[in-house]
């Protein structure tokens, strides 16, 4: 729990200083990054979490409902977020009030997103193997990195103070450790059942199948033929592969 928990501190802290520092960061300049870390994630989510589901836990219909639910409220998340989780750092400017309020709401769904992500991580023998927990982690740094970065990029355009910068960024990186801490405390304190828990992670995994098709989409809008990130994505679902099969 420890170690996982600052990982993922140390993970959003660090892309987060990396783009208050660098202040003319280009969307282009995380898009490789993306375009692996989608691909490691949802090869991570379709060759180990979703087959594990499905195969451990007979109650295979409310599993889909719960992956489509978590599908659908990413979507909703996205609403807010304008994309920050994979990457984007469009801004857009409409007075100081939008500017505050977008920046709130974009904060929140954020941390909700990296809330639950951190709280799948508290259980990773629901999907019945524990040895899963070091790709799961893997996957979700390599996404987490350029979401810091991006949300750093846009947050530092609604607000000039560094100080207020840094107090958001410290928000956003407790956000998942929080989530993991919680996590571990749900089930000896009875307030999730095994079963719960399974629910949790279906949702979650919904969660991680749109944030990464939607990189792979918005990677391409115009759809022509880009070797480099076919040649990314494979590495990435190579590296994901080789993970399961080595762990």
């Amino acid at each position: 729990m420890i170690v996982n928990s600052i990982v993922l501190f140390v993970s959003a802290l660090l892309g987060g200083l990396y783009a208050l520092k660098v202040t003319k960061t280009k969307e282009s300049q995380v898009k490789s990054v993306l375009v692996f870390a989608g691909s490691f994630l949802f090869s991570i989510t379709i060759v180990h979490i979703l087959p594990e589901l499905f195969e451990t836990h007979k109650d295979q219909f409310h599993i889909g409902l719960f992956i489509l639910g978590g599908f659908f409220f990413q979507q909703v998340l996205e609403y807010f977020t304008s994309g920050v989780e994979h990457g984007h750092m469009h801004v857009h400017q409409h007075g100081r009030q939008h500017s505050v309020w977008s920046g709130v709401s974009l904060m929140a769904a954020l941390c909700i997103h990296a809330f639950l992500e951190g709280t799948i991580l508290a259980h990773p023998e629901v999907i019945h193997a524990s040895h899963s927990q070091g790709s799961l982690l893997t996957g979700v740094v390599l996404h987490k990195i350029p979401a810091a970065l991006a949300l750093m990029t846009v947050l530092s355009c609604q607000y000039k103070s560094r100080r207020t910068q840094l107090s958001l960024l410290l928000v956003f990186a407790c956000a998942s450790p929080i989530g993991v801490v919680v996590g571990h405390g749900l089930g000896p304190m009875g307030l999730f059942s095994e079963e719960g828990m399974v629910m949790l992670f279906a949702f979650v995994a919904g969660n991680f199948l749109h944030i990464s098709t939607t990189i792979f989409i918005e990677s391409s809008p115009e759809h022509h033929w880009n070797s480099r990130k076919l040649l990314i994505s494979l590495l990435g679902a190579g590296i994901a592969v080789v993970s399961e099969m080595l762990y």
